[in-house]
């Protein structure tokens, strides 16, 4: 037991496990089996492959579970049996073979009953990857965050698909001679992985996504956006950026405002008030972290304006968001 919570905070996220006694022989086919509880028998393959990190595990008894924040977001596949967890105040949900489940990289998740038949393919996704992929797909700066409905459909479509082509790639992982681990092939397969999971769950952007795509981000224009998420904190000018653009200021201002919606330097504010929340969202209360102190470092120097662009796109006072604190552990 102690070896298999090591493994799983190694690999995936700090927990708490036990094993639910005596309930095997009442449980049947869903979790002990008969004949009384199962013995625990844990089974865990795992593979790394850029931003993902594929599990496939079983524990042969049924058990309980404990996580914090995830801190990624999470995938689970059950290939038999059945999962019952749930996530902050979120009901209950149950993935089966028909139904997997994603969580979000924040809210405390408690596993009240992984089956001890139940094996799972279990993903973890970097969230700034994820995040990052779905900014390159809109052409623009999401202004709400990603939040994943808890549902996935298994049964057919998108989300038999996907996961599919995720245990494919596991598979080839996994061999030495695997062509996903090729340098050539990785990046595009981890691309069409992360583009597979936005079309295949539901979330807010999922009906912009299914739009018929608008023509490509012209080069100019990527060359800046690429530049901003680099360094996001560096004192950028219109100027500057028109210059490593290779266009004129009005050029890039037209194709910003074209493939993007909004100007270059709009576009920098975004980015920084991103960055600005994520950092007060992980910082704990009275931990003498300032307010303006994130500002600043992430290049905001007229705090009053700062102030009054953070509550007109996240809906409160910096204040409020750093008195909050990260959500509750389990």
């Amino acid at each position: 037991m102690d070896e298999a919570r090591q493994e799983i905070a190694a690999r995936f996220y700090a927990n708490f496990m036990d094993v639910i006694e005596g309930e095997g022989e009442e449980e049947g086919p869903r979790g002990g089996g008969r004949g009384g509880t199962r013995r625990f028998a844990a089974r865990f393959e795992t593979v790394a492959f850029g931003p993902f990190t594929v599990g496939d595990m079983q524990c042969g008894a049924d058990v309980r579970m404990r996580f914090g924040d995830l801190g990624a977001y999470h995938v689970n596949l059950p290939l038999s049996g059945r999962l019952e967890l749930r996530q902050g105040r979120a009901p209950a949900v149950v993935a089966t073979p028909g139904q997997g489940n994603i969580l979000d990289p924040s809210g405390a998740v408690v596993v009240d009953r992984w089956a001890g038949d139940c094996r799972i393919v279990a993903v973890k996704i970097a969230k700034a990857a994820l995040w990052e992929h779905l900014e390159e797909l809109l052409g623009r700066c999401p202004r709400r965050g990603l939040s994943f409905a808890p549902a996935l459909d298994l049964t057919g479509g998108p989300g038999r698909e996907w996961a599919a082509l995720l245990r494919r790639v596991a598979a080839e992982m996994g061999q030495p001679e695997g062509l996903a681990g090729h340098p050539l092939m990785a990046r595009p397969v981890q691309d069409a992985l992360l583009t597979g999971l936005l079309l295949a769950a539901g979330h807010p952007y999922r009906e912009e996504l299914d739009r018929p795509a608008g023509p490509l981000r012209p080069a100019p224009v990527k060359r800046v956006i690429d530049a901003v998420r680099e360094r996001p904190e560096h004192p950028f000018t219109t100027t500057e950026l028109a210059a490593l653009a290779r266009v004129s200021a009005r050029r890039l201002q037209e194709s910003f405002r074209a493939h993007v919606g909004t100007t270059p330097m709009g576009y920098v504010r975004d980015v920084r008030l991103e960055r600005v929340r994520d950092e007060l969202r992980a910082a704990e209360p009275g931990g003498g972290l300032t307010v303006s102190e994130v500002a600043w470092r992430w290049g905001f120097t007229h705090l009053g304006r700062f102030a009054a662009s953070y509550r007109e796109r996240f809906g409160e006072a910096p204040s409020r968001t750093l008195q909050a604190g990260p959500p509750a552990r389990g």
